[in-house]
């Protein structure tokens, strides 16, 4: 069993970030981190104070399903969609038990001024998305663009990119990305 993708997994689902978890068991982040990376094997008693903070009972955590439905059910209730978000925004993933995924799609939940960092993102693969609600300003190597519901964007993702809401709603984004990255 991969106690740390179960740990992670887990604490995603409570809305939790790893900074988040450690201030309430009263460890360090990178404590949690190294749990989630199986590079840190806890004892049980180390494992049932981390789940104190979640909470979650040591037979709940290693008895839960975390696959709701089948592998071969197409369909995902919004219980069944993963935050695998690590900051203020939040990333819900669709076909989390879907063996060998090919693309990842997520619902993007923006709250009003959030982004995703000072930093440009670069990852391998091509991203798409189209904007639900509010106004997204979107940067895609030079190019910037204010995106409003309905509008769409389609890059590769190895151009650096970034997105920020700057406004004072909620920014919905449908995206898929490929290859798979969570």
């Amino acid at each position: 069993m991969d106690i740390g993708a179960r740990l992670q997994w887990v604490r995603k689902s409570k809305g939790l970030s790893q900074r988040e978890l450690a201030k309430r068991v009263g460890v360090t982040n990178s404590t949690i981190s190294l749990i989630e990376q199986n590079k840190v094997s806890p004892s049980v008693s180390s494992l049932k104070k981390v789940l104190d903070g979640l909470p979650i009972s040591l037979a709940d955590f290693f008895t839960m399903d975390l696959a709701a439905g089948s592998i071969d059910d197409p369909f995902y209730a919004a219980a069944e969609q993963p935050d695998v978000g690590n900051n203020d925004i939040h990333y819900f993933l669709i076909g989390q038990r879907r063996p060998q995924r090919q693309m990842c799609i997520l619902r993007e939940v923006m709250p009003p001024g959030t982004d995703t960092g000072e930093s440009m993102l670069t990852h391998d693969g091509e991203e798409g998305g189209v904007i639900v609600s509010g106004q997204v300003e979107v940067t895609v190597g030079d190019q910037v663009r204010v995106l409003q519901p309905g509008d769409a964007y389609y890059f590769e993702s190895r151009t650096p990119h970034r997105f920020r809401n700057l406004g004072e709603d909620t920014v919905i984004i449908v995206s898929a990305n490929t290859p798979a990255t969570f």
